[in-house]
């Protein structure tokens, strides 16, 4: 291959080449086997026809490492071309590369089946691949193929195709690298060990893997065929548990029923080609449907009046109007036909849903793992407000992490409860925070333990991932805290990591699928024996009194299973990371005491901030993205995480770039002790080192966040995202840092805009390069004091000071109630404003001064300062050195707005 060639498409390190960009690899291999095709004729001298066929055997190579994951092209594909481009036949190569390339977005026909001339002029329909689990070598293999693939019939509303692997290894590297496929289909006969080489990052994810396994007690018995299939079929509901599973055995199936059903949608005889056929369409089926989103196109559809609210309805005020009609110009009619505020029709109603909307809710928690999901409208900042009005009364205690969204700080003030505010670790360098120290949530609850008010705490609330893409291990975290008080209430806001549940890696630091695996993990018997031997541990022999508190938090907590309640809550900004208009989002219940203690306060919550007149665009748009994601979600965060490590990788090896910027890694953003991973991004070295990472470790970061340093270029964040980034280039980002800009690809990423913004990163950095050269003496004085100001002498991000005493509820313990000093500053006379000046010289003077509002800067965008706080010195210095646009709460001509002394009750 030539140098140009081998940059563009090789993979590194051939066999051992790492799998997370294996979807890429394979992308550009076979494009360069069908540009290269193209160029090969009798117009070309010899020596260069001979040139491009070695380079084309190389590709197929390289190809045929990966392609057996595939049913289409296949590896039968890639021997084909090699046998023509070893023969050296020019033309039958040629041939063959444009026929696969017409060919690879169509079923391949089976040995000996044809494709019917509907079915093969049918391309609108969706094609996926079917992943039969089988030692296909016998002919009895070969002819259950042909029988299944002879059921498709032109009137499916899909299309499969099936891809055959012999082995559990086999299967279990198709199903992390092959998105193609939705169902899966096992017979008894396959092997244990795969037959030829896989991918070193494959082996290495197998053997971890393997390892977690063997500690948990599920051994792969190839001795064992029922314990085999179930292993498998474990394995495949891990990875990929949208994925439709069914198990074709022999005989017996009536007893294999009774202990495999629940592992499986269905299982079959051998001589049931029809009706597996028919069960997978069916699978596949119910995934596709939208009930809500059907329901508005069929309201869209059907001729009536309009004699009720809504003008806009059906067009009716824009389609005739001789001014707006630009409206319908610009939106489409479409947009106009399905606005309504009927509820009939089979439009339903978001407030008492008992039709399509109610059915679109069930489909998106099947699809989330919840027990409940309820649709909103409006967005995170109200589904937090709901969740919290609705498990909260006035006086409970919540511990809430001090730097999440600001809905959550409002929404306590809402309910009345008392906040103890957790710290997370700050990253001062690079005015970034991280997550809350499990080691911190603990002691605060031991604490409350101590002092005799651990029955006041009710909830914890934390933000997973936060802004910065810093993730919990959210089973770890939860499962310690139950340990402490097995009734806590959970609130995982997870508004920027809607996408992950649909990642085989991702998915276990999610919210529901922690709780999923805690719920399998407590009904096990060996919970109740690993409790029981730990308590000896915590707990006095004599008293049954716990042991001191030190104890506990040295201790890797498991809780009592008999005990311990899973009541979890996450929220997510659906439109934030997957397909959904602006504002919609949804919360995902998994709480085992909902029907008894929270239905009817979380009804009466969700009434409480659920417009009676909801935008049915967003809800449709919700109802479709939950398609989506299920559908392809796998194959697109995939691309994602990928797709920014492609980022990473070009700032990091290109010299100029290397100079001005730097992509903040693991190191940069996890401290030591909360990772056992050395690796700067883990994905980069394949998903066995991501897996590995987000099994261990206390904090990860999440691959598709890229945090770039910018302290070198001597501008400041604000600066650069709005003049360089937005201004001058129209890239979009949302979160700065004094010395850092946040970039974030996500579904809709495309390798094209990758490449986009590393062309304007080059052209930045060569004007950066450019204005070093031409500066003036004073000038680069002047720019010099600026980086060193960028990098150098940050002031420490604040801590929470603390409440006002009279806001407290005692003087050993930190919460403190946000509603009565919110409520305070209604008096007359109440409140005043204060200079920096003013402030630091009451402090001087030994003086409480006490914020009567919430004051949130944008950058970093969470409250430094609520109702009731002590105003401190360190607070003060963080706010004067902030280079932001926007505080909210802070009045630049007037300063802060505080509470007066001796004007509180």
């Amino acid at each position: 291959m030539n140098p140009a060639a081998s940059d563009l498409y090789a993979v590194d390190g051939a066999s051992d080449a790492a799998t997370s960009n294996v979807w890429r690899t394979r992308e550009d291999l076979w494009e360069y086997l069908t540009h290269t095709a193209e160029k090969i004729g009798s117009d070309l001298s010899a020596e260069t026809n001979l040139r491009l066929t070695r380079d084309i055997i190389d590709v197929l190579d390289r190809l045929a490492l990966v392609e057996g994951h595939w049913a289409h092209p296949g590896l039968a594909a890639v021997d084909e071309l090699r046998a023509f481009a070893i023969a050296g036949d020019v033309a039958g190569l040629s041939e063959a590369v444009e026929r696969i390339k017409h060919r690879r977005r169509l079923p391949a026909p089976a040995a000996g089946v044809a494709l019917s001339e509907g079915e093969a002029g049918s391309n609108g329909r969706p094609r996926f691949e079917v992943l039969l689990v089988d030692d296909c070598t016998a002919a009895d293999g070969a002819a259950f193929v042909h029988e299944m693939l002879r059921q498709r019939r032109p009137q499916d509303p899909f299309v499969y195709e099936i891809n055959i692997v012999p082995s559990y290894e086999d299967a279990v590297a198709a199903l992390l690298l092959n998105t193609d496929i939705q169902a899966c289909v096992i017979r008894p006969g396959f092997k244990t060990r795969s037959r030829r080489p896989l991918e070193q990052d494959i082996r290495d994810f197998l053997a971890a893997s393997a390892t977690r396994d063997l500690q948990n007690g599920r051994v792969l018995d190839p001795a064992r065929p029922i314990q085999r299939i179930l292993r498998l079929a474990e394995k495949a509901a891990e990875l990929r548990p949208s994925l439709d599973l069914y198990l074709v055995a022999g005989v017996s199936i009536e007893k294999l029923g009774g202990s495999l059903t629940s592992r499986f949608s269905r299982i079959f005889l051998r001589a049931d080609s029809l009706e597996l056929h028919l069960s997978i369409l069916r699978g596949i089926g119910e995934r596709y449907e939208t009930p809500f989103f059907t329901a508005i196109q069929n309201h869209s559809r059907r001729p009536g009046g309009v004699f009720h609210a809504l003008p806009v309805s059906r067009g009716g005020s824009v389609s005739n109007s001789k001014w707006i009609k630009d409206m319908e110009e610009f939106y489409g009619l479409n947009l106009l036909l399905a606005e309504t505020s009927a509820t009939s029709g089979g439009l339903d109603s978001l407030l008492d849903p008992h039709g399509s909307i109610r059915e679109a809710q069930r489909l998106a928690a099947r699809a989330f793992g919840a027990r409940q999901t309820f649709f909103v409208t409006n967005g995170t900042s109200t589904a937090n407000k709901i969740v919290h009005q609705a498990m909260l009364a006035p006086g409970d205690v919540v511990l809430v992490d001090r730097n999440c969204h600001k809905s959550h700080h409002y929404a306590l003030l809402l309910a009345g409860a008392k906040v103890a505010y957790l710290e997370a670790y700050p990253m001062n360098e690079f005015s970034l925070y991280g997550g809350v120290p499990l080691s911190s949530i603990k002691k605060m609850l031991l604490d409350y333990r101590a002092a005799g008010r651990l029955h006041e705490v009710k909830m914890l609330a934390l933000t997973n991932c936060t802004f910065d893409g810093i993730v919990y291990d959210v089973e770890r975290v939860m499962e310690e805290c139950l340990a402490i008080k097995p009734d806590l209430i959970f609130l995982w806001d997870e508004a920027w990591f809607a996408f992950a549940g649909f990642h085989p890696i991702y998915r276990r630091r999610t919210a529901m699928a922690a709780t999923q695996a805690l719920e399998e993990r407590f009904r096990s018997s060996a919970a109740q024996e690993k409790f029981a031997a730990q308590a000896v541990a915590l707990f006095e022999a004599e008293t049954g009194n716990p042991k001191d508190d030190d104890v506990w938090l040295r201790t890797r907590l498991v809780p009592d299973p008999q005990k311990a309640r899973l009541r979890v809550y996450a929220t997510q900004s659906t439109h934030k990371t997957l397909t959904s208009l602006r504002q919609g989002s949804m919360i995902h219940v998994y709480d085992q005491d909902f029907a008894g203690l929270s239905e009817e306060a979380f009804r009466e919550a969700y009434m409480t901030h659920t417009s009676t007149s909801p935008n049915y665009q967003i809800l449709a748009s919700l109802d479709v993205g939950r398609r989506q994601a299920e559908l392809e979600g796998c194959e697109l965060v995939q691309k994602q995480a990928d797709l920014a490590t492609s980022v990473a990788s070009a700032i990091d090896q290109h010299p100029l770039l290397r100079k001005y910027f730097r992509i903040l890694n693991t190191s940069d953003l996890i401290p030591q002790e909360f990772r056992s991973t050395v690796s700067p991004m883990p994905l980069m070295d394949g998903l066995a080192a991501m897996d590995a990472s987000w099994h261990n470790d206390e904090f990860v970061v999440d691959p598709s966040r890229l945090t770039m340093y910018i302290g070198a270029t001597g501008v400041d964040g604000d600066t650069f995202r709005h003049h360089y980034l937005m201004d001058g280039h129209g890239i979009q980002v949302n979160k700065t840092s004094r010395n850092s800009v946040l970039f974030m690809t996500n579904i809709g990423t495309s390798r094209s805009s990758v490449a986009y913004l590393i062309e304007v990163l080059v052209k930045l950095a060569e004007a950066f390069e450019s204005a070093a050269e031409t500066r003036s003496p004073r000038a680069k004085m002047a720019h010099s004091l600026m980086v060193s100001r960028l990098t150098k002498g940050a002031p420490p991000l604040p801590d929470f000071s603390s409440f006002a005493t009279r806001f407290r509820t005692d003087d050993v313990l930190p919460d403190g109630c946000i509603r009565t000093a919110y409520f305070e500053t209604y008096k007359p006379d109440a409140c005043e404003y204060l200079t920096d000046h003013g402030v630091r010289q009451r402090i001087k003077e030994g003086q409480e001064v006490v914020s009567a509002a919430f004051v949130t800067p944008y950058p970093p965008g969470f409250p430094v300062l609520v109702p009731g706080q002590l105003i401190s010195a360190n607070v003060l210095d963080f706010m004067a050195a902030l280079d932001t646009r926007e505080i909210h709460g802070y009045d630049k001509d007037h300063g802060y707005r505080v509470l007066r002394p001796g004007k509180t009750g």
